[in-house]
Formats: C-alpha cells, structure tokens, sequence
C-alpha cells in the first residue's frame, strides 16, 4: 500500500497541477483572442493576462515550498477545433471550468495565504466560466468531476 502523501506534499502537488492548468489556460487564450468577436477581445485579453499573473504567482509558491515549477509545454491539445467566435467563447468556458477544478484542489489541500488566493482564484475562473457561458453553475470547481472523463 503506497503512504499517503504528507500535508506539504499534497499541497505541492497541487500547485503543481494548478500551475499546469494556468500554463494551458495561457495558452488557450492565445487561440481564444485570435478567434474572439471584437465584442469581446477586450475580455479574451484581461483573462490572458490574469491567467499569465497568476501562473508567476503559482511558480513562485511551488519554489516557496520547495519545488521546481513545471514548465509550460510547447502546445496543448484543445477539445475541438476553434474556427468562429462562439467556439472561442466555449473554449474559454471551458478553460476556465478546467483552472476553477485546480483551485478546488488547491483549496482542499493548502492552508493559510496559499489557500486564500486558491479561494479567490477559484472565485475568479468560476465568474469568468460564467460570463463565458451566459450562466454559472452550482459548485463551481466541482462540475468537471461530476461529467465523465474525456480523452484527447
């Protein structure tokens, strides 16, 4: 039987995914703002940008508890292919469910100032999912878990 991992570990572990997502989240949002409505460029770039600021905030918790912060890597794999502005909108909904399920396990697993900007993190990718969308959901950060896992 493998040990549970200790507290820190887990925590770590965390913020390691987390930091994955907002590497992927950066970018999706570079396909994101090539293929947005004018509408809503403006928001396609506020949401890089956020999500590039909290990518250098993760990277320096993971080195503060002792890590070596994941790299981004060279591409990532989207859901589908992003040809018009509604898919752009879809995409960014998704991303931000996706980023929103990190914190959530950031948040269970992290204590003090790491868990408060978890929280808010979380807070913030679950407002922009819903602008995205038009609506919100339920339990923000929890939603992907109940759907059935998809492959790429």
């Amino acid at each position: 039987m493998k040990p549970e991992p200790s507290p820190a570990n887990r925590a770590l572990e965390a913020a390691q995914a987390a930091l994955a997502a907002e590497h992927a989240a950066a970018y999706g949002y570079g396909v994101i703002g090539a293929r947005a409505s004018a509408a809503r460029a403006n928001e396609a770039r506020e949401a890089y940008g956020w999500h590039l600021a909290r990518r250098d905030a993760l990277a320096r918790s993971v080195r503060e508890m002792g890590g070596a912060p994941r790299s981004a890597e060279p591409a990532y794999a989207l859901p589908y292919e992003v040809h018009a502005p509604a898919d752009a909108e879809r995409l960014a909904a998704e991303i931000e469910d996706r980023v929103a399920g990190a914190y959530s396990d950031l948040v269970r697993a992290a204590d003090g100032r790491l868990r408060r900007e978890a929280a808010d993190a979380l807070s913030a990718a679950a407002v922009r999912a819903a602008r995205w969308r038009g609506v919100g959901v339920a339990f923000p950060g929890l939603t992907e878990r109940a759907a059935p896992a998809r492959t790429s």
